[in-house]
C-alpha cells in the first residue's frame, strides 16, 4: 500500500457529503439516512476519515463513553479503493486509539465483514440471551 493512504481523526476534514451519498444510497444498514441524521451522528461519535493525499476514501466512526463500551459503526472504503489493505489500517487505527483502551465490551452489526473483524479479536455473540434491541426500519420515512 501507498504512503499516501492514512486515517484522520480530524472532524474539520471529513467530507459529509461523501459520506452521506454512500450511507444513503449503497450502504445496506443505512438505506435513505437523511443528511441532518449524518451530520448528528459524526458530531456525537469520535470519527476515523480514511484519505488517498487529501481525498477522503473511507469512514468509520465510535459511539463510546471511554470508559466500558464502544460501538463501531458506519464502517466503509469507497469501492474503488477496496483491496488495497485499507479497512485493515482502519481497523488498526480504531483497535489502537488511546481513548479506545480497556473497554468491557466492543459491539457492531455487519452482515459481511466477519473475516475482517475476526482478525481484531471480535467474535459473534457467546450469550445471545442477554441482548435486546429496539428495531424500527421505517424510523427514515
Amino acid at each position: 500500500m501507498s504512503s499516501n493512504y492514512y486515517v484522520s481523526t480530524n472532524k474539520d476534514k471529513l467530507d459529509i457529503p461523501m459520506i452521506h451519498d454512500f450511507l444513503s444510497n449503497v450502504a445496506y444498514w443505512s438505506k435513505g439516512v437523511p443528511l441532518y441524521r449524518v451530520e448528528k451522528a459524526i458530531e456525537h461519535s469520535l470519527t476515523f476519515g480514511v484519505y488517498h493525499e487529501n481525498t477522503q476514501v473511507g469512514f468509520a466512526r465510535v459511539i463510546s463513553d471511554y470508559s466500558t463500551i464502544a460501538y463501531l459503526g458506519d464502517v466503509f472504503i469507497l469501492p474503488e479503493y477496496r483491496g488495497k489493505g485499507l479497512s485493515k489500517m482502519l481497523m488498526k487505527e480504531i483497535m489502537g486509539h488511546a481513548e479506545l483502551q480497556g473497554m468491557r465490551r466492543w459491539i457492531l452489526l455487519t452482515g459481511n465483514a466477519h473475516g475482517l473483524y475476526e482478525q481484531y479479536g471480535w467474535t459473534s455473540l457467546s450469550n445471545t440471551d442477554i441482548y435486546m434491541e429496539k428495531y424500527d426500519a421505517e424510523c427514515y420515512d
